[in-house]
């Protein structure tokens, strides 16, 4: 299967590095390139695509508006089918970064990744992977937590409400930044079980994946910045 790959950068050297790079992977096909975030949407409305790399700080709408507008409805839920966005950015813990996951983004790239790095993450996004480790989310929301919404004052029992009780506990220690193995140990399961549940719960919550999952969290005030693990 080819992977249809949108470069969204207003630089044109760093698309052109990109490009020589991916073309030479016979799994993955460039698309379509945008020079801003308005000009991506325009090529979106023409073009059939499954990852876009998007940078974050371009001219007339910037990636994180962009990614907004790809991933989610006008009521926040993401958008079926809507394609995997991965953001590119300068430095690790990035206000920016960290605002276009909230916006839908499946992960995020500095944008002198090694060539070999670059090319797995777009097979994996592509798969239904996020990036972004659900530790790094965490440490994202230390960072930036004032930034973002305060939580609800009451506990985020509403937003869960559709969880099992076992569904609840996988759903938090995710939220913690634990992998499937981790919480395996921690809840006496297997991996597979683990998989199983997590699936279960992002479908269920509407969410695209784990990063996902620690966002909404922390917004439903489930876990707080700067809380130990």
């Amino acid at each position: 299967m080819t992977i249809r790959v949108m470069l969204v950068d207003d630089q044109e050297l760093l698309r052109t590095g990109f490009r020589m790079i991916l073309q030479s992977q016979g799994d993955i096909e460039i698309a379509a390139e945008a020079g801003d975030g308005a000009q991506a949407l325009e090529r979106l409305r023409h073009t059939e695509v499954d990852v876009i790399l998007m940078d974050v700080r371009m001219p007339r709408l910037d990636g994180v508006q962009a990614t907004r507008r790809i991933c989610l409805s006008e009521d926040g839920s993401p958008l079926p089918n809507a394609p995997h966005v991965l953001i590119l950015t300068t430095f690790d813990l990035d206000e920016y970064a960290f605002a276009a996951l909230k916006a839908g983004a499946s992960g995020f790239l500095l944008k002198d990744v090694p060539p070999t790095e670059l090319v797995a993450a777009i097979r994996a996004v592509h798969g239904g992977d996020a990036v972004v480790a659900p530790t790094t989310t965490r440490r994202m929301i230390d960072r930036f937590a004032e930034v973002l919404p305060t939580p609800h004052s009451a506990p985020g029992s509403d937003v869960i409400g559709p969880l099992t009780e076992r569904e609840r506990e996988v759903f938090l220690l995710v939220a913690q930044g634990l992998s499937n193995g981790e919480i395996a140990a921690r809840l006496v399961l297997s991996e597979a079980t683990v998989k199983t549940h997590v699936g279960r719960i992002l479908a269920k919550l509407g969410l695209r994946d784990r990063v996902q999952a620690v966002v909404l969290a922390y917004e439903a005030g489930l876990i707080r910045a700067g809380a130990a693990d």
